[in-house]
């Protein structure tokens, strides 16, 4: 075996002391230079065997034998600094040949593999599981899943991953009539007299602590119990005009017409009082209807609160084309994003959410129109010619 002697002149090895005594440096750096400083057999120097000081600096024997390798091949800089080797850098072939396994057959199908069904028992595919079935399928004699590891991220595939996401219909032109008439709304800059509304409600549900949490410290943070007490469901109202910041929010018992319809009439009498017309943007729950309005109150009055508002409905599959999905993200994260186990506590808790975030005139910007809606979801317009 080759026996590697490293010898340092002074000019180095002050180097060195300087490094391992301050400024910045990356660790590795730091262990190079004091490997190289106790291998040191020059004149300036007392031998150390690599046995000592692999055991006072917690590193193996091989690493202290292939940085003194690196130091009398390479050189001290390429040794210190852990720089690719001169073969590296000059672009030469190594001595190793390895055979790749992965070729482009190989890759087709473990991307087909990738892109097909799970088999039976498997909810996803699994790097083990696809280099399993390489094997099984004969498409090659043996894979390790590391080898597999590259495909996906070469290709961009992500098969453990699946993502929400609500598909609309394909050539579907009532989907289109209506998206567009929600886009056309948008685009329309702010009218006092005509303010564009967006609405829209979700369920909330009440959880208890069954036993007390432990609170945030210093190097840790706030734990709670897996456990937790179900104590019923409410049904949060967001009401918010994208153009001008304002949000109402409302917590209600349950998810009836009447809520719904005593909502917008607080919307019409309390938050519009002067306004002309009140454009409702709103999804198409069977709630969201005119015929709440008659339920509720009595002929005179649920006709003079609709007069008040033009209803726009977002197509089916087309909620995200409501911007009070948004404020209702805002909401359940910046302020319900918690275990609440009382209506009382969530609604003052809201209500000082809906104060703050008012006084911040915190306005939506809605990039989409319709000349991009033509392009990017060109696959969901009718084609005349057929």
């Amino acid at each position: 075996m080759t026996k590697y002697k490293v010898t340092l002149t002074q000019a180095e090895r002050d180097e060195l002391l300087s490094i391992t005594k301050g400024g910045t440096h990356s660790s590795k750096k730091i262990i190079h230079a004091l490997i190289l400083l106790n291998c040191d057999e020059g004149a300036f120097a007392e031998k150390i065997s690599n046995e000592a000081v692999a055991k006072v600096l917690k590193i193996g024997p091989r690493t202290i034998d292939r940085l003194k390798k690196k130091f009398v091949e390479e050189g001290f800089e390429v040794a210190l600094e852990n720089r690719p080797t001169t073969r590296v850098l000059e672009n030469r072939p190594t001595t190793r040949v390895y055979e790749r396994k992965a070729d482009g057959d190989v890759e087709a199908h473990l991307v087909a593999l990738s892109c097909s069904k799970a088999p039976e028992g498997f909810a996803r595919w699994s790097l083990r599981l696809l280099a399993d079935k390489m094997v099984e399928l004969n498409y090659v004699e043996g894979i390790s899943y590391e080898t597999v590891r590259r495909v996906p991220k070469k290709n961009e595939l992500k098969p453990w991953k699946v993502k929400g996401w609500i598909i609309p219909p394909l050539k579907n032109s009532d989907f289109v009539a209506q998206m567009e008439q929600v886009l056309d709304v948008y685009k329309d800059a702010y009218n006092e007299a005509y303010p564009e509304v967006c609405m829209d409600e979700s369920p909330k549900q009440l959880i208890k602590e069954t036993r007390v949490a432990i609170e945030i410290k210093s190097g840790g943070e706030r734990k709670e119990d897996y456990e937790y007490e179900r104590c019923g469901v409410t049904n949060i109202l967001m009401a918010n005009e994208p153009l001008s910041g304002k949000r109402f929010v409302k917590i209600t018992d349950e998810k009836k017409k009447k809520d719904w319809a005593e909502f917008v009439k607080e919307i019409a009498d309390i938050h519009y009082p002067k306004a002309t017309k009140i454009r409702l943007v709103m999804d198409n729950y069977g709630t969201h209807k005119a015929a709440a309005l008659y339920e509720t109150f009595e002929p005179q009055e649920a006709k003079r609160i609709w007069d008040r508002f033009e209803f726009i409905y977002t197509p089916k599959h087309g909620s995200w084309l409501n911007m009070a999905e948004i404020e209702l993200h805002v909401l359940m994260g910046q302020c319900l994003n918690r275990r609440i186990d009382d209506v009382a506590v969530m609604k003052s808790e809201a209500a000082v959410w809906q104060k703050h975030r008012n006084n911040k005139c915190a306005t939506i910007n809605w990039q989409f129109k319709n000349e991009q809606a033509r392009i990017k979801l060109k696959k969901i317009y009718p084609s005349i010619d057929e």
